[in-house]
């Protein structure tokens, strides 16, 4: 018997190895991980450099307080600011962590209770960001609530505009919904929600923990749409998989976190900060997000181009290596048919397959993940029609 809460619905795969886009479980069998961790791997497993700069970390020290002046939280905190043309960082461990620290400094900053978050959206599983997440499911049997946040249909600027008044302080959004099926926010309505917040003295939180470090082809997905957020949080891909968050944020909000107002003792962990800088500096390169741009245009292409006969599926979307199949039945099905493949993925919300490969991922890999996928789908389809 397990000595784990059995929080986790976890596969049939014990890792014993892995690198680049490849993992091996204990009974040597090879999979091909579109994965990444959920976008936390995005340099692939155990990237040789990040690899380097945390073993040369650990033989220095691995942990001090934040009482000390950091070099390395200098470091990345200014490679976040120059990445995402914000100003100020506060590190702390994981997103639902970050995310919190964005709720907490746009009240205290603004002096008003209410957040507008968006329905299907993801912002954690702490109680605040449990409350601030537009999923009825995340939050059963965990009442009641904190309050004082709102939910809008995504897209939907009227209903935003009704919901918005003198106590809010903030609009909190992800460009595209990570968790919840993969929606993309539609860039003339987010533009015009930062509009309205910014009238009304609210501020704009981005949440950027699954879209952000290169994942789309930008350093944040936000800026495909030249928004101007107030505060950006950031985590899973931030250090190649060791335990990071971080929010960014506008200098005129420096005052709301003065000493002893917010805090985490291992936030920028020096360890994690050394994998952080090696990462970023990878990703950060613009010929690096070129090639994510390229083959993320690449994998969609060929699973268009394969599945567009194939009635199950409803459309592609997403953007980079971002990529949701949006199928018309539910898609838990075709994620153990692929590992049986030796391919896996994820589901996002209940009838969309969501890949997530290394940002660094092989044309080789990409054409091998995009076949084995699609006999899958079609396999699976084929089975269902004759069934019928």
């Amino acid at each position: 018997m397990s000595s784990l809460f059995p929080t986790y619905a976890r596969w049939d795969i014990t890792p014993v190895s892995a690198k680049g886009a490849w993992l091996t479980d204990n009974n040597g069998k090879k999979f091909l991980d579109f994965t990444t961790g959920i976008s936390v791997c995005n340099l692939g497993h155990v990237p040789d450099n990040v690899k380097q700069a945390v073993q040369d970390q650990i033989g220095k020290f691995w942990h001090t307080s934040n009482l000390f002046q950091i070099e390395l939280q200098e470091e990345v905190a200014k490679q976040l600011a120059t990445a995402s043309g914000l100003d100020l960082v506060f590190f702390a461990n994981s997103g639902a962590e970050a995310n919190e620290a964005a709720i907490k400094l746009a009240r205290k900053a603004t002096g008003r209770p209410k957040v507008i978050t968006f329905v299907d959206s993801f912002h954690g599983r702490t109680f605040a960001t449990m409350a601030a997440t537009g999923q009825e499911k995340i939050k059963t049997g965990f009442g009641p609530m904190l309050e004082k946040f709102e939910y809008v249909p995504f897209n939907d600027l009227k209903a935003l505009k009704k919901a918005i008044d003198g106590e809010t302080a903030a609009i909190m959004f992800e460009v595209i919904q990570g968790e919840g099926g993969l929606n993309a926010g539609e860039p003339e309505f987010l533009r015009q929600a930062e509009e309205l917040a910014h009238n009304n003295g609210s501020l704009v939180i981005v949440d950027e923990v699954q879209t952000g470090i290169g994942r789309t082809g930008k350093p944040f997905a936000f800026q495909h749409i030249a928004l101007n957020p107030d505060i950006v949080s950031s985590a899973k891909g931030i250090a190649s998989g060791l335990p990071l968050g971080a929010i960014i944020g506008k200098k005129e909000l420096a005052e709301a976190f003065s000493p002893g107002s917010h805090g985490s003792t291992f936030g920028g962990n020096p360890v994690s900060l050394a994998a952080a800088k090696e990462t970023l500096k990878t990703i950060f390169e613009s010929s690096f997000l070129e090639e994510v741009t390229r083959k993320g245009n690449k994998l969609s292409s060929l699973l268009a181009g394969a599945l567009s006969s194939v009635p199950q599926v409803k459309k592609l979307k997403g953007k980079g290596l971002m990529i949701g199949i949006e199928m018309n039945e539910e898609a838990a099905p075709f994620i153990p048919a692929a590992r049986a493949k030796g391919l896996l993925i994820l589901t996002a919300g209940t009838n969309t397959i969501r890949l997530l490969p290394p940002l660094n991922v092989t044309d080789e890999e990409i054409e091998q993940a995009a076949a084995i996928l699609v006999d899958t789908i079609k396999e699976l389809a084929y089975e269902k029609t004759a069934g019928n």
